[in-house]
């Protein structure tokens, strides 16, 4: 086996909250130094953003939030005051001998303290530098903060998750997870590690620039295309697919299924199953455009039938007919499944307060050069030491000054 990846490259993360970490985090998945840059005393915002806390080896509460450990492994922590002169000179030195830095504060606002681009730039010119803003460096809404749930709104996410407003329960509706802020931290690392791949051609680095609302746009995918092309705005439809008939969930004896039928092939082994042969054959449903155009009165008439069996029941009869369906899983049945546990899904490790902090596995498997969740998300300032002994070469006593 070879090394990760990005072994030996040093990742200087400025950022917090979720779409910074989450990038920082990835890099450090995959193999490089990620030192993450925290305020004395509080750390990442998200420390504080419980309960759950984390238990410690006693059983006890420790304060370290179960969010702030969602994006912060494979990092170590450096507590730096930059609004003091010490701290500016500090941040300014690791940022001459990083080769990425993460930021995620507003536009302009670590300027006043020589920590933008272009001062780190002129000092370290292979310096990739990733700004993650709300809006982006440029245009009327620049100034702007951004969080994961306003962009869900402006970025049309929100005008096509839920249900119908005719529906009971209907209206505008987040997703169940910060999306925007994953997604733009999923674009983070892919843009730094395609800049790093330049910077091998060029020697240089750059300033790369990402807003959570752009994100959100490019991510509408099938959506903004169905707009762009077909010039008809896209709306509600709750589980129900926009160009795919029957692609949503059906309810059971028991409870409920997805069916996700994406061709016609599909569709006719599915019509024996259920019983319904005849309903292949019928031109109103032998092909998709077909369902498409009669989809109430066909998701109307599958219902009927899904409702005389229980889920496990029709789980059982369509996967022996390789028509893809599933159940509608809650977490703990998500991480008790037996293929999700044979996959190795679940990672745990030791942390810093005696317990044990488990975590989602990095899904990304490589054959020769893995990914590696080395360490559990760090402690504040538990690095201090190693951090500046290891980029900058201080002794000790200058390495445990704390500034």
């Amino acid at each position: 086996m070879r090394p990760s990846p990005l072994t030996g490259i040093r990742v200087l993360d400025l950022s917090r909250v979720l779409a910074g970490p989450w990038a920082g985090q990835l890099l450090g998945d995959l193999g490089a130094d990620v030192v993450k840059v925290e305020r004395p005393g509080t750390g990442d915002d998200t420390r504080a953003w419980g309960p759950p806390w984390l238990k410690d080896a006693q059983g006890e509460e420790t304060r370290e939030s179960a969010y702030f450990l969602c994006a912060n492994r494979n990092k170590r922590s450096i507590a730096i005051d930059f609004t003091a002169l010490a701290g500016q000179s500090l941040v300014r030195q690791l940022a001459d001998k990083a080769d990425v830095l993460i930021e995620n504060f507003k536009v302009g606002g670590l300027t006043p303290y020589g920590l933008d681009y272009e001062t780190l730039a002129a000092m370290n010119p292979r310096l990739v530098y990733c700004s993650i803003t709300g809006f982006g460096q440029e245009g009327p809404y620049a100034e702007r903060a951004g969080y994961d749930f306003l962009i869900q709104g402006m970025g049309g996410l929100m005008s096509i998750t839920g249900r119908p407003d005719h529906e009971p329960g209907g209206g505008p509706q987040k997703v169940g997870v910060a999306l925007t802020d994953i997604m733009t931290g999923l674009y983070a690392a892919n843009a730094i590690q395609a800049a790093l791949i330049e910077r091998a051609r060029s020697g240089l680095g750059q300033h790369i620039d990402l807003a959570l609302l752009d994100v959100q746009i490019a991510c509408l995918a099938n959506q903004a295309s169905n707009f762009l092309v077909g010039g008809k705005v896209p709306q509600r439809m709750g589980n129900a697919h926009p160009n795919i008939v029957p692609y949503q969930d059906f309810p059971t004896a028991d409870g409920s299924m997805i069916l996700t039928i994406g061709n016609d092939g599909q569709f006719r082994k599915f019509c024996e199953v259920a019983g319904r042969p005849e309903w292949a054959e019928d031109a109103r449903y032998s092909t998709n455009p077909a369902r498409v155009s009669h989809r109430q009165e066909l998701v109307t008439a599958i219902s009927g039938v899904t409702r005389t069996r229980t889920t496990q029941a029709w789980i059982n009869a369509l996967e022996g007919a390789q028509v893809p369906c599933g159940p509608v899983n809650t977490i703990d049945q998500v991480f008790s499944d037996p293929h999700v546990v044979a996959r190795g899904t679940r990672v745990d490790l030791a942390h810093a307060s005696g317990g044990t902090v488990s975590v989602p596995a990095n899904p990304i498997r490589f054959g020769k050069s893995p990914t590696s969740i080395q360490c559990a998300p760090p402690v504040l300032d538990a690095d201090r030491s190693d951090v500046l002994r290891e980029w900058l070469g201080d002794p000790a006593s200058a390495a445990l000054q704390r500034v």
